[in-house]
């Protein structure tokens, strides 16, 4: 057999073992599953810490996320989702604009008006949910329906964390 330059010295995981190691644990969070990260905003990356923070929850407190949905939908900081962050109007969160067709300046007035009484309402709730410890079944609006159909098939509504 033929010698190949090269191959005649230990490789370099024998060299330096800590190297190994040391990319190892700088990889860790993308070796880990998603569902053992927590819950990291799909927009700007960073970790939604908080309740009061998650448009997530936002959109389950007023009725536009079933329950089921909660683990396997992607989290957002309420301000990363600017097209509904500008409809909550509350002197505790700072106005969001948004340019271009979801604007909600250039939408009917009417139809901002409830959208804003809606989503403030569902903020201000949902700042009220952090502090006081509620069971999930309390977190809604109280004029808004508990979940009836989830819009899940059924293989997908008894999962777990389904994140990838």
């Amino acid at each position: 057999m033929a010698h190949v330059p090269g191959t005649d010295h230990p490789s370099a995981d024998l060299l330096f073992p800590f190297l190994a190691t040391y990319f190892i644990a700088l990889y860790y969070n993308d070796l880990m599953a998603h569902c053992d990260k927590g819950y990291v905003c799909a927009v700007c990356g960073f970790p939604v810490e908080e309740i009061c923070e998650s448009d997530l929850y936002l959109s389950f407190v007023i009725g536009e996320m079933p329950a089921t949905a909660l683990t396997i939908e992607p989290e957002r900081h309420v301000r990363c989702n600017v097209v509904q962050a500008q409809f909550i109007v509350d002197d505790r969160f700072a106005p969001v604009a948004v340019e271009g067709p979801f604007d909600k300046r250039q939408l009917d007035p009417a139809d901002v008006a409830r959208r804003e009484d809606l989503v403030t309402r569902g903020w201000q709730r949902l700042q009220e949910v952090a502090v006081e410890g509620l069971a999930i079944e309390d977190y809604r609006l109280e004029d808004v329906a508990p979940d009836s159909d989830t819009g899940l098939p059924p293989e997908v509504t008894e999962q777990g964390c389904l994140r990838s």
